[in-house]
């Protein structure tokens, strides 16, 4: 009999299985698509020589991510690349705001009102970001805090809305760019704890930036299942788990799934009805004829790019996609030029760029004429760079990654308490009904994005069932 059984081969469910297979358990993974990755693949998706990510591209989380920083991942190929900026606002008058390594650089962007506000904000955190990164994505239960006195001042910081911390700020460029960071997690501005969201992206791009995996995200996945195979545990790719039974005999069984499969997996009837799925994404990703002719050069040189011309417009897409059920008139986006970072993702002299907006759970319209008229405000001419388009809408990214529910990337809405307490309110998260079956994917905390601490996180309360057994 194994020790434990991990159900899903995305980020979360191989890092789970590579914390116990490390600590001397036997594990099996098991995985129902052809390749293991989950949110971190990389495919040709458009023409051949242009190799995409079909989710996730860009890894704030990933390379601050304790989990992640605490495996030999290097020694099995995983390399981090970075562009000039981490990250550059754009807006429609050519200039930008920019999340850049440094402070000071990033201040001098939002002008001198905001300048002394913005090094404010972040000076109490930054020089602690490791322990409070490490503190903020574990939970109590699964490790005291190193630091509690900066954890607890970053709660009385990050608790309240974005719109509140906003107010201590005059110009629209650091609430533009603010109000991005927020929407990252499709979370409504005046959200609980939406503070703490825009907080921790804009931390992470000064400690260690917002870099591109070489060769594309696969290269996060691979390194993990190369390194949970050196291990000793076996990967069984092509194998979809309809019920337990189809599972070998184990002690543990470890889902990184969403939790309306694993409800119907382990047969735990309505036992997760109350999880909420949020907002999906139009997604597209371009071969370019190109770089993007961004009329702004802080632009040209980011790895991410945030489109969205203020605040009050960022704030418009995200109800119209979260609460009026509708496509937003001109979609806030995040897009992702991996090749600025990376040359070899595309032929020489050629570009791959990624591209998403907020549309309702399931929507099932077309988001391509107005994402790519918002591009044109900001880069005139990009519509004559297209080679060729790959389009996702939130069909089409449920079908890339089942965890996606009605296309929600966030595996779960990422606003009120729902943020803070999911997949249910509970002290003990990865726990289900069945004491030998847990969950670990981004239902769980600390939630959405590529940095494997719910798998982390999860497999400690496993290896603690295991040993009192």
């Amino acid at each position: 009999m194994l020790d434990a059984v991990v159900v899903g081969a995305g980020p979360n469910g191989l890092t789970a299985a590579v914390e116990l297979a490390r600590r001397g358990f036997s594990v099996a993974l098991f995985e129902a698509r052809s390749t293991v990755g989950g949110g971190a693949r990389t495919e040709e998706l458009t023409l051949p020589g242009f190799r995409h990510d079909p989710c996730s591209a860009a890894h704030p989380l990933g390379i601050n991510s304790p989990a992640f920083r605490a495996l030999p991942l290097e020694r099995y190929g995983l390399q981090w690349l970075h562009a000039d900026l981490p990250m550059a606002h754009p807006f429609p008058d050519g200039s930008a705001a920019v999340l850049a390594r440094s402070v000071a650089e990033t201040a001098a962007s939002f002008g001198p009102r905001d300048a002394g506000a913005y090094r404010r904000l972040v000076r109490p955190f930054l020089p602690r970001w490791d322990t409070l990164a490490r503190d903020f994505m574990s939970l109590p239960l699964t490790a005291l805090p190193r630091d509690p006195v900066t954890l607890a001042r970053f709660g009385l910081a990050g608790l309240p809305p974005s719109t509140v911390l906003m107010r201590r700020f005059h110009d629209e460029r650091f609430k533009a760019l603010f109000s991005g960071l927020v929407a990252h997690v499709m979370a409504p501005l005046n959200g609980l704890a939406t503070s703490a969201v825009g907080l921790v992206f804009a931390l992470a791009a000064h400690a260690r930036g917002w870099p591109v995996a070489r060769g594309g995200s696969q290269a996060i996945s691979d390194a993990l299942a190369a390194y949970l195979q050196d291990l000793g545990a076996a990967v069984h790719t092509d194998y979809e788990v309809k019920r337990l039974d189809d599972l070998p005999p184990a002690r543990a069984y470890v889902f990184d799934t969403s939790p309306a499969a694993l409800a119907r997996i382990a047969g735990f009837g309505g036992y997760y009805d109350h999880y909420r799925y949020g907002p999906s994404v139009f997604k597209i990703d371009y071969a370019l004829d190109g770089p993007v002719p961004w009329t702004a050069p802080e632009a040209r040189g980011a790895g991410t790019v945030q489109i969205g011309a203020s605040k009050g417009e960022i704030g418009t897409a995200l109800r119209a996609a979260s609460r009026e059920g509708r496509a937003p008139d001109r979609p806030f986006m995040i897009t992702v030029q991996p090749s600025v970072a990376d040359p070899t993702r595309a032929p020489e002299g050629k570009h791959v760029f990624w591209a998403y907006g907020h549309v309702p759970n399931g929507w099932t319209g077309d988001l391509t004429d107005a994402m790519e008229r918002q591009l044109e405000r900001f880069a005139p001419g990009f519509r004559d760079r297209i080679l060729a388009r790959a389009i996702a809408g939130p069909a089409e990214m449920a079908a890339r990654n089942a965890n996606y529910v009605g296309g929600d990337i966030a595996c779960g809405a990422a606003s009120g308490l729902q943020l803070l307490l999911r997949p249910r309110l509970s002290l003990f998260p990865y726990r289900t009904p069945h004491p030998a079956v847990f969950i670990c994917s981004s239902a769980t905390p600390p939630g959405p994005g590529v940095h494997g601490m719910s798998g982390h996180n999860a497999a400690k309360a496993v290896w603690r069932r295991l040993r009192q057994a």
